[in-house]
């Protein structure tokens, strides 16, 4: 008869420990050979929360100017809205902040998606909210 052999146990919390310990080490040596310099990535994440800002600003002066200052209800408004939420992170990126376009770190994509949830609800808060008291 062969003797059958149990696999060794092994303890994943002991493993998972000594892991994390590895790339905390990892980690420290990286950021102590960059320690000057920017990552792209912190450059990224910056140029997104400028662009995100903007876009939360916008959302509530567009709506204000469009439906207290120009009156526009329904369509109108809803095409004020289309227009300042494609048009103007172009505006914001390469005029106001003077952001360098480049294809593969910063391109379109990355223009258009920061803040789109935020610009909407602002607008729409703020565009509710003045109709309702024009009304009353």
């Amino acid at each position: 008869m062969v003797k059958k052999t149990r696999p060794k146990k092994v303890d994943i919390r002991k493993k998972r420990k000594k892991l994390i310990k590895l790339r905390q080490a990892k980690l420290e040596v990286h950021s102590k050979e960059k320690k000057g310099k920017e990552s792209s990535l912190d450059i990224r994440l910056a140029r997104q929360t400028k662009l995100y800002w903007t876009r939360a600003i916008t959302g509530v002066l567009s709506g204000f100017i469009g439906r207290l200052l120009l009156g526009f209800i329904g369509w109108w408004l809803f095409l004020w809205m289309i227009i300042f939420l494609f048009l103007f992170p172009f505006f914001a990126s390469f005029i106001i902040f003077k952001f360098k376009y480049d294809k593969e770190e910063w391109n379109w994509k990355k223009i258009i998606m920061p803040g789109l949830g935020i610009y909407f609800l602002l607008f729409m808060i703020v565009t509710t909210i003045i109709h309702t008291l024009l009304l009353l």
